[in-house]
Formats: C-alpha cells, sequence, structure tokens
C-alpha cells in the first residue's frame, strides 16, 4: 500500500498493492497498522455504502465538531470525480478543494481527515461507493456547501449531462455562509 500526500496537510491518495492473478484479485483496502506508521490515526467505527447513476453528484458534506469524520473512501464498482474542501481555518489551503478520480479498476482511494467536506460526481454509468468513518453520523451536526458554489469553482466533470443533485443539496449555502467550527 503507498499512500501519497497531496499538498493538503492530512488529505492522502492510497494506492493499494492489489495482486492479480486468473483467480481475480485480493487487495486490503484498509491496515490499521500500515495507516499508522504513515503517521494517520484513522480508526473506523461506521461503514457506509452509496450506489448512484451517471451524473449524480452528491455533497458537499460535512458534520461539524464534536461530530466531525475522517473518510476513507472507495468505490467498488465504476467511477467517480472525489473532491475534499478544506474547512480548517488554520491551514494554508482554507476554501480550497482537492479532487481525484476513484475507480474500481485502479482500487485507488481517498483518505480525508476530520475538517473537509466531502462530494462526488459519477462518471461511469453505475457507481457503488463505501466509506469508512472514525465517528458515528449525527443528523444535528449534519451540514453542506452548496456545490455550485462560483466561489469554489468546482468542475464536476459531468459533461453534458444535466447533472442530477439532491434538494437538499441544492440548498446548502455557499462556502462563506456556511457554518464551520474548524
Amino acid at each position: 500500500m503507498e499512500i501519497v500526500e497531496t499538498g493538503f496537510e492530512g488529505l492522502y491518495i492510497i494506492e493499494p498493492t492489489v495482486y492479480s492473478d486468473k483467480r481475480g484479485y485480493f487487495f486490503e483496502s484498509y491496515n490499521h497498522e500500515t495507516f499508522l506508521k504513515a503517521g494517520i490515526s484513522f480508526t473506523p467505527v461506521q461503514d457506509n455504502e452509496s450506489r448512484s447513476s451517471k451524473g449524480v453528484i452528491r455533497g458537499l458534506h460535512y458534520q461539524l465538531k464534536p461530530h466531525d469524520q475522517a473518510k476513507l473512501i472507495r468505490v467498488v464498482t465504476g467511477r467517480i470525480f472525489d473532491v475534499a474542501l478544506d474547512l480548517r481555518r488554520d491551514k494554508p489551503t482554507y476554501g480550497k478543494w482537492f479532487g481525484v478520480e476513484l475507480d474500481s479498476e485502479s482500487k485507488r482511494q481517498l483518505f480525508i481527515p476530520r475538517g473537509f467536506a466531502h462530494g462526488f460526481s459519477v462518471l461511469s454509468d453505475i457507481a457503488l461507493i463505501q466509506y469508512k468513518v472514525d465517528n458515528v453520523y449525527n443528523k444535528l451536526a449534519e451540514r453542506g456547501i452548496l456545490l455550485s458554489d462560483p466561489y469554489l469553482e468546482i468542475e464536476w466533470r459531468t459533461g453534458d449531462i444535466v447533472p442530477v443533485i439532491s434538494e437538499k443539496d441544492q440548498n446548502n449555502p455557499a462556502f462563506k455562509k456556511a457554518d464551520n467550527n474548524f
């Protein structure tokens, strides 16, 4: 497993070692000891899964402290453009976002530390996404940021497809007006 820096403190691309042969493949999607050796303190307490169709955009979601969550994102089927937005006011990357394509072929993952909002767009016909989190869901702490906020200038890579966005996500506040206790 290779852990790749992104230029955002604590945000990493995880490139697993995939062992393939005529039977199929095997890889570790998470290894606590490997993460600790890389300086990443992450103990998952909940697994989440979502299935979406091409053109769906979900996000940008996060939970306020003390219910904030670190996430390890992986695509089981399909391909997505995954985005992490830094909400940590004391970091030089505050208000900046990082995006990476994740897919079921490469098995590449994204580790997102606490203090980030997260979203993704679906680039394949169907995408099945699993993500581990280190804190349980708390409805009262749940927040979102408008994924089409012009200040952020996120290109969601949906091409000519009209994006499919939930009413809730369409009504999230802009970045500068969103609740933020990071």
